[in-house]
């Protein structure tokens, strides 16, 4: 079965799919003069504006959810993986894929924004809606939401939760030494108790949860990178030596490098996905596009405050493996140990011993625990758009959901990790290629904020009549 998943999942993620993703983010960012850089101080500032309705959310608590999203096991876990399959220069590539990408993470929010509908009281968009009501061609268009939308269910609902999951009751377990099945069963009732509550616990949980954690974990990888921090200079030539193909020792594995850098940035920071889209769509905004500079932020918080501090300590301290691609290792640091959580506690025990497990593991949780609440967002909204009358399928999808969330705390690293990535691939196929047809509105409602913004206006007004948008959600009619 393994072998079956394996060879799925490099069919997905061979070059033409990393080619498409990153020749996306190009193409968006200069049609609109590179967003992600002019208006990074606009994106901290308009978090702090805007109320929450009994509809959405305000901007800074769509934000939280956005960006702790980001902030999760892909980050940390992720991380590891990338090097140990990558070599260190998988690291430079999800850069690369930050920098480009996140005007993708730009234009997927603002088309979720533009489309969403109030579905049972409470906002709900996503690429589904945006590629029936957005497309010219209504036949392409349904077919392609429809596909999406089952296949978001698919893998938020019955295959990246295991990931999460495993992740979570294996740190736990083992810094705790307690049994995987009894941790299982007791965050498995926890996260039911909040998806029961609805929207608003979920953004309340996600807020509550993910900051503090983040910043006590972005503390610890200072505290590592400050006293290892002679190494710096030689740890980032590493990285772009490695990067392309000048490092002998990582040589042979460039190829790697890219597309695990790619895949690993894909599946921490959702560049490309579209499932970013969905929290996208519940912020309460008076312009798309503040939404979509939200969401372009997340992408870099994710990146450059969890991502690669985590990168940095496992490499300064040589807590690291890398593989061969034939079985063996090219860079031995950790003997035995498999790739994953343990290369992040091992680089935080190498300067405060006995502490890397247990606060690796508790990060783990917070991160996992928010991502999997997005998860759950991800596949409701999914639902509500193919039955958005039903009241017993919801249901059927909350038991669905949690049933894979425990499974997954059963299953191995490689077949987590594998089911992720498919779910992952084939979602990023099929709205990669929505967002190129309907890009250019996108692109149209940004230059809109753009020139109200050259022209002094602090808080700019979406006038879809304006535009010439006449199918856009009813939120936004007058």
């Amino acid at each position: 079965m393994n072998e079956i998943l394996t060879t799925i999942n490099d069919i997905l993620w061979s070059m033409p799919l990393v080619i498409l993703v990153l020749g996306a983010g190009l193409y968006f960012s200069i049609r609109m003069a590179f967003p992600q850089f002019r208006y990074l101080k606009e994106m901290i500032r308009n978090m702090g504006k805007g109320e929450e309705t009994a509809k959405g959310l305000s901007p800074f608590r769509a934000f939280i959810f956005t960006a702790a999203r980001t902030v999760g096991v892909g980050n940390i876990a992720g991380m590891a993986t990338a090097i140990f399959f990558g070599g260190p220069g998988a690291v430079f590539w999800f850069w690369i894929l930050a920098l480009i990408g996140s005007a993708v993470a730009l234009i997927e929010a603002v088309l979720s924004q533009t489309y969403r509908q109030v579905i049972h009281g409470e906002y709900r968009g996503g690429p589904a809606y945006y590629m029936e009501h957005g497309m010219k061609n209504k036949t392409l268009g349904k077919a392609m939401a429809c596909v999406f939308a089952v296949l978001t269910i698919l893998c938020f609902v019955l295959l990246s939760p295991t990931t999460q999951s495993y992740n979570i009751t294996q740190g736990i377990s083992t810094a705790f030494h307690l049994p995987v099945v009894a941790v299982g069963v007791v965050f498995t009732a926890f996260l039911g108790f909040v998806i029961l509550g609805g929207l608003k616990r979920i953004g309340s949980a996600a807020q509550r949860i993910s900051p503090i954690m983040a910043l006590l974990y972005i503390l610890m990888a200072i505290v590592i990178i400050v006293m290892n921090i002679t190494k710096l200079p030689e740890i980032f030539a590493l990285i772009f030596k490695s990067a392309f193909g000048t490092e002998q020792v990582f040589s042979a594995i460039v190829g790697s490098a890219i597309s695990w850098g790619i895949k690993r940035g894909v599946f921490a920071n959702e560049v490309g996905v579209g499932s970013s889209a969905v929290t996208a769509a519940v912020g309460e905004v008076s312009h798309p596009v503040k939404q979509g500079l939200s969401n372009a932020l997340s992408v870099f918080i994710g990146t450059f405050f969890v991502c690669t501090t985590s990168a940095i300590m496992m490499l300064m301290t040589g807590c690291y493996n890398v593989s061969d691609g034939a079985g063996g290792l090219l860079y031995e640091g950790l003997p035995g140990v498999a790739y994953g959580n343990d290369f992040v506690s091992s680089a935080i025990d190498t300067v405060i011993p006995g502490l890397g497990a247990p606060f690796v593991a508790v990060a783990i949780l917070c991160f996992a625990s928010v991502a999997l609440l997005a998860y759950y967002l991800y596949g409701e909204s999914s639902l509500y758009y193919l039955f958005p009358k039903s009241k017993i399928l919801p249901w059927v999808l909350k038991i669905s959901f949690l049933v894979t969330v425990f499974l997954g705390c059963l299953l191995s690293a490689d077949a987590v990790w594998t089911m992720g990535d498919i779910g992952h691939g084939v979602m990023a196929w099929v709205n990669i290629i929505s967002l190129l047809i309907l890009g250019s509105q996108a692109v149209r409602i940004f230059k809109d904020y753009d020139r109200q913004r050259k022209n002094g206006v602090e808080d700019p007004i979406f006038d879809p009549d304006a535009l010439g948008l006449t199918e856009v959600s009813e939120t936004w009619k007058k």
